[in-house]
């Protein structure tokens, strides 16, 4: 037995799945726009840094000012390499940060396993002062910091860019977060197997977290990538800066700042935290999809 719509409520039916249609695509396009002019919002101050690299000093200094060069040099990159020890604080700040990233990623790590797979007296209260070490600015304790390094000789040395920081109160509370999350049948059937703590920790659980431990090692590397204030602070010795203290040191007679080569800096130091997070962007994605999950 077959049933007929009327003509009238066919056309209905047919044109509100076309209204339907019609808004569903209109707020497609709307959100993609929204999407595209956020995205330009972004990438404009980046976008200015790189066209301003390629500037002459005249057009850079000139009004009104101009987003894409008229003419297009390298000078200014060649400048940094003349007035600068430019490799020099590019090597120095692979070695601060990478070498900041590797002792963090390490010691963090080693006390989130403690604080989520070990069960000791006194663990909450570790915990709750290490939570509350977070609410304390670093600037704070800038100073006695800096006694205590200068008394043991480490002023203008890479140990006092880097011992300092190498543990981190947030790489162990995120990091324990993530462990948590971790069956913790893993762990004991491999202490039945005979596993030792530091096996459980190497081989079980760290593995199982890489997820999160490269994305605290992102987070690790451009903090201290980008950070000005900790190496001027620890280094007097211009060839002990870094790429960030070491374009400070770009100013001319009277004061005046050469933006075209100091954009040219800036440029050169963005592309290794981009080639990074290429490198690491699927796990990054990963873990960010992943964390908390039990």
């Amino acid at each position: 037995m077959s049933t007929t719509l009327h003509p009238q409520l066919a056309s209905r039916s047919t044109g509100t799945g076309t209204r339907s249609t019609k808004r569903s695509a209109l707020n497609r396009a709307l959100v993609v726009a929204l999407l595209a002019l956020a995205t330009a919002v972004i990438l404009l101050p980046i976008a200015i840094i790189a066209f301003t690299a390629f500037k002459p000093a005249a057009e850079v200094n000139a009004f009104p000012p101009t987003l894409i060069p008229g003419q297009w040099t390298l000078d200014n990159f060649a400048r940094i390499f003349q007035e600068l020890p430019f490799a020099r604080l590019i090597a120095n700040s692979f070695i601060f940060a990478g070498g900041v990233t590797l002792f963090a990623l390490l010691f963090d790590s080693l006390a989130a396993y403690a604080l989520a797979r070990i069960d000791f007296t006194g663990k909450k209260i570790l915990l709750i002062a290490i939570i509350a070490s977070l609410m304390i600015p670093f600037q704070a304790t800038l100073v006695p910091v800096y006694q205590l390094a200068s008394e043991l000789g480490w002023v203008n040395t890479f140990a006092a860019l880097i011992v300092p920081r190498a543990a981190d109160a947030f790489g162990i509370f995120f990091l324990r977060q993530f462990f948590l999350s971790l069956p913790r049948d893993l762990d004991n059937a491999a202490r039945i197997d005979g596993a030792s703590e530091w096996r459980v920790y190497w081989n079980i659980v760290l593995p199982n977290a890489m997820p999160a431990v490269l994305t605290l090692g992102v987070f690790v590397f451009v903090n201290n990538w980008n950070d000005l204030l900790w190496p001027l602070i620890f280094t007097t010795d211009r060839e002990m800066g870094t790429l960030t203290s070491g374009l400070t040191l770009l100013t001319g007679p009277g004061g005046i700042v050469p933006y075209g080569v100091m954009m040219a800096g800036a440029l050169v130091a963005i592309l290794p935290l981009a080639a990074i997070f290429m490198f690491v962007q699927r796990r990054f994605i990963e873990s960010v999809a992943t964390t908390g999950l039990k």
